[in-house]
């Protein structure tokens, strides 16, 4: 691809662009406040000209912590003007884990709403930041980003960015405990986009953003997209199923990204029956199957559901089932889209059979760049034929659909995130009751699965869940903390002294 094809496909660019093509269209409304697309081209070209300013160059990284903001997204955009690399943290995290992050990815700038900057204030002295901006407050060594905004001239800084540069580093929980970030290019963001074109058409007018911008699912299934495309995105600080209920009406919002638990939580309010939901064209979903129920509910209002399934490292679509095949293939995560392929292999990475389970590989040009100072969890996690292992298991049917069956790396998912349990593990054998601990997850009505601490006690020692809850929740964020508690005397183990999570699991009803 020349420099000129890799330039066009950059996010800064692709939003300048947009700009530039339908100026007045709607590009995105906050709180009552409505932006055009040349609005906000303007509001990035400014952001672009104070990151200048502040010494950011191409290559540097640049953090947000904070809910769902405007800000989010211009400063992407702005570091991709730049060719600067953006960082965006959960929320949820802790000092330590936050540090752990900052530090990792030697963020230059961090950027936080006024909710979040204590946090970064109790570990400032610990991270190697060199700067620290506020988005809608002043504050004593922080630099507020509104009237820098107000002053800044819009840049025509023009900055050559490659298909294979970094656009983004997205952070996800390892499976030894200590993250890692995730390297999207703006290749990557480009060919997701394009793979959800060839698919299903579920974005032709209005989407609503309540899901987190810094999970790959609130920002890549429908915001990154919309915007390119001139689709007002209506954005929420945060999900609330009234909130989502009211605005669905009122902007006549035709697509939303969500987990199960979020459109479980919208069918369960009062307001649900009453909401007009006829502009809604598909819910697109993710994290998990939809309950076949939960399909009916919607049917019954004549709202379908587009699902998927991919990760983080694949931008993150890996398969698509579209809203007609919802109760035709039920269970299933649909079929590869059109420049992406998925293959099931063996433990000895040969392909198998239809119908024979195994762990599922994707390739294509949406698959991460690798991992941040990880070269090691990179080649452990992209084969030399480009292939990407997700560690989760699953099998093709005949007709090249994919379903999921278990997970490698048990991995838990709980209301849409995804927690780790060799990093709550580590924590819990530090409390002074438990003797041996393992982590699952068990089926959960609101949440899909619970995060469920088993543990043996020491001699003599008690524990309860709220105990342990306290404990663990100096060093966990609120997702990650153990809402079961189950005590037994002994953890089933192999021969070679591996905890048997299944005959938990089994054990415990799941």
């Amino acid at each position: 691809m020349s420099n000129q094809q890799s330039a066009a496909i950059g996010m800064g660019h692709t939003i300048l662009r947009r700009a530039s093509l339908t100026p007045k269209a709607r590009a995105l409304t906050f709180e009552g406040q409505t932006w055009t697309c040349a609005e906000l081209g303007d509001r990035v070209r400014r952001l672009t000209t104070i990151l200048h300013d502040l010494g950011v160059s191409k290559g540097d990284r640049v953090g947000y912590i904070g809910l769902n903001h405007p800000v989010f997204l211009e400063l992407l955009y702005a570091c991709g003007c730049i060719g600067a690399v953006f960082v965006p943290l959960n929320f949820r995290l802790t000092g330590p884990e936050v540090r752990f992050i900052v530090n990792d990815a030697d963020i230059k700038l961090m950027f936080a709403d006024d909710m979040l900057r204590p946090l970064i204030d109790s570990e400032k002295d610990n991270l190697n930041c060199t700067g620290y901006l506020t988005i809608e407050s002043d504050a004593d060594s922080w630099m507020s980003l509104a009237p820098l905004m107000e002053r800044a001239l819009p840049s025509t800084l023009d900055q050559t960015v490659e298909a294979d540069d970094i656009a983004f580093i997205m952070y996800t929980s390892g499976t030894t405990g200590l993250p890692k970030g995730a390297m999207l290019t703006h290749g990557n963001v480009f060919w997701n986009s394009i793979n959800v074109c060839f698919g299903e058409d579920t974005m032709a007018t209005t989407t609503l953003t309540c899901a987190p911008l810094f999970h790959i699912g609130g920002l890549n299934v429908t915001t990154l997209l919309s915007l390119a495309k001139g689709i007002e995105v209506v954005l929420l600080r945060s999900f609330d199923a009234a909130e989502v209920l009211s605005l669905i009406e009122e902007h006549k919002v035709g697509s939303m990204f969500g987990a199960p638990t979020m459109f479980l939580m919208m069918a369960q309010h009062e307001n649900f029956a009453t909401t007009d939901l006829s502009s809604v064209t598909a819910l697109i979903c993710g994290g998990a199957p939809v309950p076949v129920p939960l399909i009916k509910t919607y049917a019954e209002r004549n709202v379908s559901f587009c699902q998927g399934y991919g990760l983080t490292e694949t931008a993150p679509f890996a398969s698509l089932l579209s809203s007609d095949l919802a109760m035709v293939k039920v269970g299933s995560a649909g079929k590869a889209p059109m420049f992406t392929e998925v293959q099931i292999v063996d433990g000895d990475n040969n392909p198998v059979a239809a119908g024979v389970h195994g762990e599922v590989c994707i390739k294509g040009p949406n698959v991460m760049k690798g991992y941040w100072n990880r070269p090691e969890a990179t080649a452990e996690a992209i084969d030399e034929l480009g292939w990407f292992h997700s560690g989760d298991i699953g099998y093709l049917d005949d007709e090249d659909f994919l379903y999921l069956c278990d997970r490698v790396k048990d991995m838990v998912i709980t209301g849409g995130e995804n927690v780790y349990p060799a990093e709550i593990e580590s924590v819990l054998y530090a409390h002074p009751a438990i003797l041996e601990v393992a982590v699952i997850g068990l089926p959960d009505d609101k949440w899909g699965e619970a995060v469920t601490a088993v543990a043996v006690l020491e001699d003599g020692a008690s524990l309860d869940l709220e105990d342990l809850r306290a404990f663990s929740g100096e060093s966990l964020a609120r997702y990650k903390l153990p809402s079961e508690l189950r005590i037994i005397d002994i953890l089933p183990r192999n021969p070679a002294g591996k905890v048997q999570k299944f005959k938990l699991k089994e054990q415990f009803g799941a």
